[in-house]
């Protein structure tokens, strides 16, 4: 077939959805007016460790309005059955209200339904739980860690041992919270026992699929609703225990039942991206060729759950050495399950790695880009496969050039503006985006128009327009004729909804399904005696604005209203299909950058200010621009937060989160973020997706606290090895 015209991808279109999104007209979980709906307030644990002796819940029973209030002492047994193709592990969830146990602070312990808000807010704090407390264990520093998970090649010990030049150093990163403006709620209506929910997920079949696992239904009595995310950051990539609470209640009741998260119990409720140790030996000869690394991790889970993500890729394979060896250690705490959060693994692990590459560089008195070049790899030496593109020497080269670097002086402390000491960092950034299996269905309406489904989501990187902008081209349409719907798993099936996944995966399905569909059409004109195409070699007939042509002749052609009104079809429809990257895998598929930051730190007070940041990106190609630019100033600013604002505080008394709400727990705002500049490089990565895209959504936070670190050495002359850096570690 003649490739198709690409009119739609590449543009820098503004998004489909925009207006109904700044008019209110987007429906978000939590606004679904669902008739008859009453409300549920959940009450959280106050203990860390524990186990619950009683539940009083008269005062709040006689409340005018409460209806029920539901706890372990009189909630029904839930069948929990093990469902392996779930998001959560099998035998391993948190089983809400089967039994009397506290495993951590905020964990729910019982809830309140009532007719209005006010009334279960009310009634919840008429509820008194009483308690027997022990000790928790909340501290990643006191507590025992698991067996590790270990990787090793060569032997880094020896391969130190005869390093000209080493570095032992250990990074200390914050928890951080994902804090999305829409705050997690769920909608839950039973009509027999058929389950119906709107739910703010990122993952609609992993919750349909929780959901038929803990009420042990069938997967055709289980909808999940969700058009709409109002932002995630990973936060939505799990049904949390709020989702099956409010699905018991409505069940209890007999009536729908809405729930919504403060913001508070979000901090306890929907996850983090874990803190970490992570301690990083590092061995050289005088010119700056790596020997050897050793990395030690420990990084915090919950007591009754693993949760474990990729911290391990970026050492294994983003610079060339002989002997490299890892300890991956999980440390049970008496705190809620992480989850993923931005540049999951990829982000926290290169603040140490990169930062170590910094003070490599400045031990041995070489520009830190003329260090990482002189370590670059010509395959993945984690697995011995060719790089499916790997551009990284190009990322430096542009970045040097577009940021001025040459004006950096590679002495600390020696730019001064006023009171201000002026640095330039930079650092790598790698990330190894996810594909998944995906389909889609597509329909071309006899009017001309289509219509595309799937059941992603979307959570704000513009999943709407650029699957809308794929559709369009691939069926030679106008964006305007075709509507892309999501959010539905009456939709066909993907994937998670994160991991840099949703363009490859489900862009592929698309593609697939619109191209069929196209395929039908021409097959049906140039087979109609009537049709202007009648005897043209398929393979030479493409579609553009909706008209089926000749490709350099598009005098001779229909449209395909024509086409099908002729034939007497009301629709031509098909459905397509992605399987995942190739298996077993051919290359090594990564998206990579380098970040780019200039800093401003007050020499008295010890004040950081980041002044500008610049991004390039190997990130495939680039299938919406402003979306791109979106997602990188997003990713900019998120590493900032982790940089130099955002941790979560425990008091380790009691496992409470000291600073759970957006006036204690620090989040930039845009003076915190005066310039920020992404640039991509043109190419395609054509390594088992049919649209040559790689990923961007998380590369873009990867390296970039690395950086900004780096820069404040660079200003300061002081090393700061623990995030957030704040004043005081300057002073």
């Amino acid at each position: 077939m003649s490739p198709q015209p690409q009119a739609a991808v590449g543009a820098p279109l503004s998004r489909v959805d925009g207006r109904l999104k700044v008019t209110g007209q987007a429906q978000y979980a939590a606004e679904f007016d669902i008739d008859g709906a009453v409300h549920a307030v959940m009450i959280d644990a106050s203990i860390g460790r524990g186990r619950i002796t009683g539940v009083d819940t008269a005062d709040a029973e006689k409340h005018p309005g409460v209806l029920r209030v539901i706890h372990h002492g009189n909630a029904p047994t839930l069948p929990y059955r093990d469902n392996s193709g779930s998001n959560n592990p099998p035998g391993r969830r948190l089983r809400v209200f089967q039994d009397d146990r506290v495993l951590f602070h905020g964990q729910p312990v019982a809830v309140v339904v009532a007719t209005t808000l006010e009334a279960a807010q009310h009634g919840a704090s008429l509820v008194k739980v009483r308690y027997d407390a022990e000790e928790p264990s909340t501290d990643l520093a006191e507590a025992e860690p698991d067996k590790p998970t270990d990787y090793a090649r060569g032997d880094a010990e020896a391969g130190l041992g005869s390093s000209a030049v080493r570095l032992d150093v250990t990074y200390q990163l914050a928890r951080n919270h994902h804090n999305p403006m829409e705050p997690h709620a769920t909608i839950a209506r039973w009509d027999g026992n058929r389950l119906t929910v709107w739910d703010k997920t990122q993952w609609v079949m992993g919750t349909h699929d929780e959901l038929a696992a803990v009420f042990d239904l069938p997967a055709e009595a289980v909808r999940v609703i969700n058009p709409f995310v109002g932002g995630g950051f990973g936060s939505g990539l799990r049904c949390w225990p709020h989702t099956t609470v409010a699905a018991l209640a409505a069940r209890e009741v007999g009536r729908p039942v809405k729930l919504v998260l403060s913001r508070r119990q979000m901090y306890f409720g929907t996850g983090f991206r874990p803190s970490y140790e992570y301690r990083l030996r590092l061995g050289s000869d005088r010119r700056g060729r790596l020997s050897a690394a050793v990395h030690d991790i420990d990084a915090e889970t919950s007591s009754y759950e693993t949760f474990t993500e990729a911290v391990m890729g970026a050492g294994q394979m983003l610079y060339s050495m002989p002997n490299v060896s890892q300890a991956y250690r999980t440390v049970p705490l008496d705190v809620n399950t992480p989850i993923w959060m931005r540049g999951p693994g990829f982000a926290s692990a290169s603040f140490a790695i990169e930062s170590a590459m910094d003070e490599l560089a400045h031990e041995l008195g070489i520009d830190p880009i003329e260090l990482r070049r002189r370590n670059e790899p010509d395959e993945d030496e984690s697995n011995n496969l060719p790089f499916s593109t790997r551009r990284l020497r190009e990322c430096y080269t542009v970045g040097a050039r577009e940021f001025g670097w040459q004006r950096r002086s590679s002495r600390p402390r020696s730019q001064r503006e006023g009171d201000w000491l002026i640095g330039l960092g930079m650092a790598a950034s790698v990330y190894d985006p996810g594909r998944f299996p995906a389909e889609a269905r597509a329909r071309l309406d006899a009017d001309g128009t289509a219509v595309v489904e799937t059941a992603t989501s979307d959570m704000g990187p513009g999943t709407y327009t650029s699957q809308t902008q794929v559709a369009a081209d691939a069926l030679g349409l106008t964006m305007r004729t075709v509507t892309f719907r999501l959010g539905d798993s009456l939709y066909p099936q993907t994937g998670p909804h994160g991991g840099s996944a949703t363009m490859a995966s489900v862009g592929s399905a698309v593609v697939d399904a619109c191209d069929k569909v196209r395929q039908q059409a021409v097959k049906l004109a140039v087979e109609d005696r009537k049709s202007p195409l009648y005897g043209v070699d398929a393979g030479d007939v493409v579609v553009r604005g909706g008209r089926l042509h000749v490709k350099g002749s598009p005098a001779r052609g229909e449209t395909y209203q024509r086409l099908l009104a002729r034939n007497d079809r009301s629709h031509l429809e098909a459905r397509g299909s992605y399987a995942g990257p190739p298996a077993p895998a051919r290359r090594s598929y990564h998206a990579y950058g380098a970040a780019f930051a200039e800093v401003a730190v007050d020499a008295t007070l010890g004040l950081v200010r980041v002044r500008r940041m610049l991004g390039v990106y190997d990130a495939g190609r680039i299938i919406s621009p402003k979306l791109a630019d979106s997602q990188a100033i997003g990713g900019i600013v998120g590493g900032i937060g982790t940089a130099l604002l955002e941790h979560t505080v425990t008091d380790h008394r009691d496992g409470r989160i000291v600073n759970a709400n957006l006036a204690d727990y620090l989040v930039p705002v845009n003076a915190d973020v005066p310039e920020v500049r992404a640039i991509y490089l043109d190419g395609e990565d054509n390594d088992g997706n049919a649209l040559g895209v790689k990923g961007l959504g998380e590369v873009v936070q990867v390296g970039v606290a690395a950086a900004i670190g780096n820069a404040v050495f660079n200003a300061t002359g002081r090393r700061v090895r623990e995030l957030p850096i704040t004043a005081e570690a300057l002073l």
